[in-house]
């Protein structure tokens, strides 16, 4: 009787051996979308145990939430939040939905921080030159002189109990380009964090966020975009997971007159594209939102005062290179960052 309950009991415990193995040793695949929303190419990767169809439902989930935030927030949509917002500008309140508050309440915030170096309601200067698109040109001084005189964060007004927002100048206009995909990817994360999956890579346009882990538990390497090289050639990389990656440039959009070239971002204050020593600022953080909105802002105030700000908030890194090849790393950098063009030099 003894050695029958002792067979059984290690045949037991031999088929629970055999379960944990396979539980732990089950491949893990990928599965990849590719789409085309909020103006840009956008590509959702995941990591996951689970077959081909479970992975393509979570895909088209994801497509659905950036879709809707497309839908929401791109200016040129006659349904959407913002269209509405810059059609009843200085004339009443519009309601919008809980996404599109959030995201230019926020967006105020980092006007303040930026003392207006970051400013939502750019619109009409964007429309203006209309860098990216097929009718971009570099306008007449008298142009811009008056689109210049329709930005200031401070003319849209809130109403937080009914979610209603207005533009005070009835000539402004908001364009949360600098913001929107950031909160896309925050949005695509939160869906995928409920999901059963190992980890994710969400790229939106260049605004990343690794989520979890690949196989083998090993984390993301994330490339940092050479300024002077098309995308896909890195000057370094880091090893992340659970960060956003977001990088502001003057290398991909721009439009080139008399030799000289203009890129999109543009400067509330000037009404010309930001021209100072930087080629591009890549932020490092929690919050892609985030992340999106302080890679504009960081470029504009420059290297100095960029790391200045970047330094002051929590959670928050940076890496700034200049037009001379010279890399600027937040503290929290400085033991992480790899170096891997010895054209690029570290200068702190």
């Amino acid at each position: 009787m003894k050695s029958k309950k002792l067979t059984f009991y290690i045949t037991i415990f031999i088929i629970s051996i055999i379960s944990v193995f396979f539980i732990f040793n089950k491949k893990v695949n990928k599965f990849s979308k590719t789409m085309y929303y909020l103006g840009t190419v956008n590509e959702i990767t995941i990591y996951t145990n689970s077959n081909e169809e479970k992975a393509n439902k979570i895909l088209s989930k994801c497509e659905e939430i950036i879709k809707d935030i497309d839908n929401k927030m791109n200016p040129s949509t006659l349904s959407s939040d913002i269209y509405k917002i810059n059609q009843n500008a200085g004339k009443k309140f519009t309601k919008v939905s809980k996404d599109t508050y959030k995201v230019i309440k926020t967006s105020i915030h980092f006007s303040d921080i930026s003392n207006g170096n970051f400013d939502t309601t750019i619109g009409s200067l964007v429309n203006l030159w209309n860098i990216g698109n097929q009718n971009a040109k570099v306008p007449m001084k008298s142009e811009i002189d008056k689109a210049l005189s329709t930005i200031n964060y401070k003319n849209i007004t809130l109403d937080d109990k009914d979610n209603q927002i207005m533009l005070k100048n009835k000539d402004s206009k908001i364009d949360l380009g600098g913001i929107a995909k950031g909160y896309a990817a925050d949005k695509v994360v939160e869906y995928l964090k409920n999901q059963e999956i190992k980890g994710a890579i969400v790229n939106l346009g260049g605004n990343i966020y690794t989520l979890g882990t690949k196989d083998k538990d090993a984390n993301f390497n994330i490339g940092i975009q050479d300024p002077t090289k098309p995308r896909g050639n890195s000057i370094g990389s880091l090893s992340l997971s659970n960060k956003s990656v977001v990088t502001s440039g003057i290398y991909e959009r721009y439009i080139k007159k008399d030799n000289k070239i203009y890129h999109h971002i543009l400067s509330p204050k000037t009404g010309f594209p930001i021209d100072n020593e930087l080629s591009s600022v890549t932020i490092i953080s929690d919050n892609s939102m985030n992340c999106d909105a302080l890679s504009t802002t960081a470029f504009s105030l420059g290297t100095k005062e960029g790391l200045k700000l970047i330094e002051s908030l929590p959670n928050t890194q940076a890496i700034f290179i200049t037009k001379d090849k010279d890399i600027y790393l937040s503290s929290g950098l400085k033991d992480s960052f790899k170096l891997i063009d010895s054209t690029f030099t570290i200068k702190n």
